[in-house]
């Protein structure tokens, strides 16, 4: 043994393999060990304490209704209280898919954590997730598990408070009132805000729209991001009435969209207010049971597990 140890490339050889073991260890603990921080109680559903009337009392009080009166097909769902349409259509060598959609009380927005767990490498596939809530439309979120910050406030329950600080983190604020608004996580503190009338925050970026007017320019992109992506967006039109856009890409059939692609289609369909969310392979767009959109990765197939979504509906 003495003289095994004697041997200095043998201590060399020790040294990288605890090397080695312990860089795999950091990787897996990042990306692919699960880790839960918080379950999502049947008291952090609500948008906010302060209404005497809560999304659960909203729910109770007209989906067995609503429900079974609800007119439905293939690209529309109609009830009293959310309006839903449709459009497929193709821009830039690239199908996308818009959703108009109308609510009648700001509750009727929601997230929804994979496995109703917050925490870091929790993951389920968009239509797992919608189907688990009974959602009626659904998109993909800001997968807020692949990183350590970012704000996460989610369905009035706030779950992480560290901002990026990359100089052009924005993130989508969505208050109790279901009106969107732009802040930069940098100069914006949680501390700053009444985060008891805030619905939702989402940090993935960035913003689109602003009063109306584009704020990303040909050269904007995500990171180290190709230029055309598929895409997931959320905007505003007025007070309850929003617009989605996902977009097909990576593929022959479909190239996607740049943001600025995305920002212009929808500037053209009255968003005042509009955000990016994650896309490429988690680009995924969930109607009355059914995936709408093609999600790829460009390599695969087929959904990504993510770990959140936005969606409508009545739980």
């Amino acid at each position: 043994m003495k003289q095994f140890f004697s041997k200095p490339y043998r201590w060399a050889l020790i040294y990288s393999s605890l090397l080695s073991a312990a860089t795999a260890f950091v990787l897996l603990d990042a990306f692919v060990i699960p880790k839960s921080l918080s379950a999502v109680s049947a008291t952090e559903t609500t948008t906010s304490t302060s209404n005497e009337e809560t999304e659960a009392d909203v729910s109770e009080s007209v989906s067995e209704q609503t429900i079974t009166e609800a007119i439905v097909t293939e690209s529309s769902y109609e009830d009293e209280n959310i309006q839903i349409s449709i459009e497929t259509g193709r821009s830039n060598n690239t199908t996308y898919y818009a959703v108009d959609i109308q609510v009648s009380d700001a509750s009727f927005l929601k997230t929804a954590l994979a496995q109703d767990t917050y925490g870091r490498n929790i993951k389920a596939v968009t239509s797992s997730i919608a189907a688990s809530h009974d959602a009626i439309l659904a998109i993909n979120g800001d997968f807020y598990g692949f990183r350590d910050a970012g704000y996460v406030l989610r369905n009035g329950t706030l779950y992480r408070d560290t901002a990026r600080e990359t100089e052009d983190a924005e993130a989508l604020v969505i208050d109790d009132e279901g009106d969107f608004s732009i802040i930069s996580e940098n100069e914006t503190s949680l501390s700053s805000l009444d985060t008891s009338s805030i619905a939702q925050i989402i940090s993935f970026g960035p913003a689109l729209i602003e009063d109306g007017e584009i704020s990303v320019d040909a050269s904007s992109e995500v990171s180290q991001s190709m230029t055309s992506n598929p895409r997931t967006a959320i905007g505003q039109i007025s007070p309850l009435h929003y617009i989605i856009i996902v977009s097909d890409g990576r593929t022959d059939e479909s190239e996607g969209f740049s943001l600025l692609q995305l920002a212009e289609e929808m500037q053209n369909r009255g968003a005042v207010t509009a955000y990016n969310l994650d896309g490429g392979g988690s680009s995924t767009l969930y109607f009355n049971g059914e995936i709408i959109n093609n999600p790829t990765s460009g390599n695969s197939t087929g959904e990504r597990e993510v770990s959140d979504i936005v969606y409508i509906g009545y739980e």
